[in-house]
């Protein structure tokens, strides 16, 4: 096929992402949300332990979120802010991975995750309306409906359910992973989207530790028809904490190899002025890829991320 019966055949899916987009930009409107725009190129990336910056040159790196900037904007007052922003991590290719993506994030001050688990059922239902998908659909031998009693699971309950085995500290860091992988992700968000809550301490290296109880972050994934679509917490704001965890993600990251990049210090300083919000960030080519139904996130893009090498 040429380039241009390629193009074209992606059109019809390139119109639903923009009227989705344009669904989400609205609601989060009327939401009150001021939409921000923050930049792409960054000096001090957040230390994750599996997610890898793309370096730019000699002029830092390329944000794999706008996290650390949207926080600072929270922390000189902003009440509810939203960004659209392309992100890059470095690594990641696949049918649901490309290593430059769509992100829509949003941040509420004086907010916790449940709050942001409800704007996920309203940018999704607005979603849905502008693709046409209210009334339901089928994708990958599934019929999937929006509105539709959505499943709410905490990670314990998840486990137990679909691994046979409950996380507890110490955590299997790698038997975690694994299963959650093979054994929960598919399992979830049929025919509704599922909320995934309340993660063990030791997989929230952004969020704030559950007051209720403390081997938990006050942390959720949203997923639909299996696909993580969403990621969401209750914001650390100690900066002190949050140090000790960026710099043991830096120690872990030099032990397995890997590299690592500077501490963000001024979003650290930044965090003495930030009262309790919360904040989520959603992959928009993702959320695309399913009302679609597509079977690769190549199909609703105009241009898949090219190899570099």
């Amino acid at each position: 096929m040429t380039e241009q019966s390629i193009l074209a055949a992606r059109r019809p899916a390139l119109e639903m992402r923009c009227r989705v987009i344009s669904a989400l930009r609205a609601f989060l409107d009327r939401q009150g949300f001021l939409e921000v725009q923050t930049p792409v190129l960054t000096a001090a990336p957040a230390p994750e332990l599996h997610i890898d910056a793309v370096p730019a040159g000699g002029s830092g790196f390329l944000i794999t979120s706008p996290e650390l900037y949207m926080k600072r904007l929270m922390a000189a007052g902003y009440e509810r802010i939203c960004q659209f922003t392309p992100v890059f991590r470095a690594g990641e290719r696949g049918r649901r991975h490309h290593p430059e993506f769509a992100l829509l994030e949003w941040y509420r001050l004086g907010s916790d995750y449940t709050a942001l688990q409800e704007d996920c059922r309203g940018l999704l239902r607005a979603a849905c309306g502008a693709a046409g998908r209210l009334a339901g659909w089928s994708h990958g031998g599934h019929f999937l409906d929006v509105e539709a009693e959505w499943q709410h699971l905490t990670v314990r309950e998840a486990f137990s359910r679909f691994a046979g085995w409950e996380p507890h500290d110490p955590l299997d860091e790698d038997r975690f992973d694994l299963d959650m992988v093979e054994k929960v992700e598919p399992q979830l968000g049929y025919p509704a989207p599922c909320i995934l809550s309340d993660y063990p301490a030791s997989q929230a290296a952004l969020a704030r530790l559950s007051p209720r109880d403390p081997a938990v972050a006050e942390r959720f994934e949203l997923y639909w028809a299996g696909v993580e679509l969403a990621n969401g917490f209750s914001e650390l704001t100690d900066p002190r904490e949050q140090r000790e965890r960026f710099e043991a993600v830096i120690r872990e990251r030099r032990r397995r190899g890997r590299p690592v990049t500077p501490l963000p210090l001024e979003f650290l300083e930044s965090l003495s002025h930030l009262t309790p919000c919360a904040g989520i960030a959603l992959g928009v080519d993702r959320l695309v890829m399913l009302l679609a139904s597509a079977d690769h996130i190549d199909q609703v893009v105009a241009f898949p991320p090219e190899v570099v090498t």
